[in-house]
């Protein structure tokens, strides 16, 4: 068989293994989301029952209750409230699940993101690129000590590009295969940051990664159009 018919059926392969991670990925995304909305429907499901027991406090002059209460309110919310608001829906629904998970390992998280106007990535391709970026943040995070662990996201416009970095803790720097990165944690893993390199070039954009020891981050600008 000819050198280019196996590569050929080699990059089919790749093609059908990509398709399918990224299937369910998105179903992953879905179920994500659904939590999250969920848990806030509950939220406001509740909240006529807490205005009238803060009510009945207040009338009994309980001002050290209602305080008490409030705060506990406050906590409640801040699990289910949109932290970050990019001007997409979809994207926040799977930005703010992806910071949730985080958080519940115990990881904390600076973001700051924006989409701008004229921003030619579809929501989809969006998601794609954030869940699969910070998934494997997460995962990086939770082998190391707690008081070593973060992640910081940026996401907004740099001159004429939409630019999207991720920077996260890690062990120790990995090898390169071809231009990503070996995967410690087996060929579908590894199949990620291939994904993330897909789309960025659909948009006729530039990926970069760069792994050291304790570090890894991620770079992407993508042109935006002419508004």
């Amino acid at each position: 068989m000819a050198f280019n018919e196996v590569h050929m059926l080699f990059q089919k392969w790749i093609d059908k293994r990509i398709e399918a991670y990224q299937s369910d990925l998105l179903q992953k995304y879905c179920d994500e989301v659904r939590s999250m909305y969920t848990k806030m429907r509950g939220w406001r499901h509740d909240y006529h029952n807490h205005i009238q027991a803060l009510q009945a406090s207040m009338a009994l002059e309980k001002y050290d209750e209602v305080n008490a209460y409030l705060r506990q309110l406050n906590d409640d919310l801040t699990t289910v409230d949109t932290t970050i608001k990019t001007g997409r829906v979809m994207v926040d629904a799977i930005l703010n699940g992806k910071i949730n998970i985080a958080t519940q390992h115990e990881i904390p998280v600076n973001a700051k993101a924006r989409i701008p106007e004229g921003t030619p990535v579809a929501d989809v391709d969006l998601c794609v690129i954030i869940g699969n970026l910070l998934d494997n943040a997460v995962e990086e995070n939770k082998k190391l000590p707690q008081e070593n662990r973060f992640i910081r996201v940026y996401i907004g416009q740099k001159n004429t590009q939409f630019y999207l970095v991720f920077t996260n803790a890690a062990g120790k720097r990995k090898g390169k295969h071809g231009s990503l990165f070996r995967s410690s944690k087996g060929t579908d893993h590894g199949f990620g940051l291939a994904r993330v390199e897909s789309v960025v070039k659909k948009y006729g954009g530039l990926f970069s990664a760069d792994s050291e020891d304790g570090g890894f981050t991620a770079e992407i600008l993508i042109p935006l159009t002419a508004e």
